[in-house]
């Protein structure tokens, strides 16, 4: 139990610190402690339940939360979601690994990748705002990360949608997605309750302390910080992947 709490808080440290998803962390952190990859994208998704409720609890305190614009999206997301049971119990566990480690490359090339903002909001239809969140949702909760690193660059360089506006809208789509996701994979058995929701409330208070210490550090030094760490994720899973 103890050592549940240290991950979580570690995890939700991480997580505040650099502004991104549990999932991408927990995973790899959970398979490293010996968890099957099914139960430990399980574990993920019942933490994305807890920090993507509180993080858009306090992002809607900040007024930069477009509730109506998320609706449409969130739908989406939690549609495409509840395929996402069925589609890990679909895979081996190496090839869920596979996938997680091309997010991990792309969660890696995002970093010195440059989003160009735009002055005016384009309107979109809520058919293709719906498509966007189904695919999103169904793709991330498979693997048990976010969808947000994925939607918030359409959000920002398609759809025009200001920077922070895009990042709270990111945060938000995932309590749908993660709640989806956690429904679909408990239809299939990959949850560890217990686990997860030990993790899931340590990482809240991980969470607002690495909140407060990210804005104590230098951006680029944060931003050296989450390349070294993504690097070493991509390292890990090409060695268990590939090296075992």
């Amino acid at each position: 139990m103890f050592e549940l709490i240290f991950l979580g808080l570690g995890v939700g440290l991480l997580s505040g610190l650099f502004g991104i998803g549990g999932g991408t962390i927990l995973v790899p952190l959970l398979l490293a402690f010996g968890y099957e990859t099914k139960i430990a994208i399980g574990i993920s998704v019942v933490q994305m339940v807890f920090s993507s409720i509180y993080g858009s609890y306090l992002n809607n305190k900040k007024g930069t939360l477009d509730v109506v614009m998320v609706l449409t999206i969130g739908a989406g997301g939690f549609s495409g979601a509840l395929l996402s049971g069925t589609i890990t119990s679909a895979f081996s566990d190496t090839t869920l690994q596979v996938i997680f480690l091309l997010f991990a490359l792309f969660a890696l090339l995002r970093l010195f990748m440059t989003t160009h903002e735009h002055r005016d909001k384009k309107e979109v239809h809520k058919v293709l705002l719906f498509t966007i969140g189904f695919v999103i949702g169904a793709i991330s909760m498979t693997i048990g990360v976010g969808g947000s690193l994925i939607l918030v660059p359409i959000l920002v360089g398609f759809l025009h949608v200001p920077l922070k506006n895009a990042t709270s809208a990111g945060l938000f789509f995932v309590v749908f997605s993660s709640v989806s996701g956690l429904i679909s994979h408990s239809l299939h058995g990959h949850v560890d309750y217990e686990s997860g929701v030990i993790i899931g409330l340590a990482s809240l208070f991980g969470v607002y302390a690495g909140i407060h210490l990210k804005h104590r550090l230098d951006v680029k030094l944060q931003k050296r910080m989450l390349s070294l760490f993504y690097l070493i994720i991509v390292l890990y899973l090409s060695y268990k992947i590939f090296g075992a």
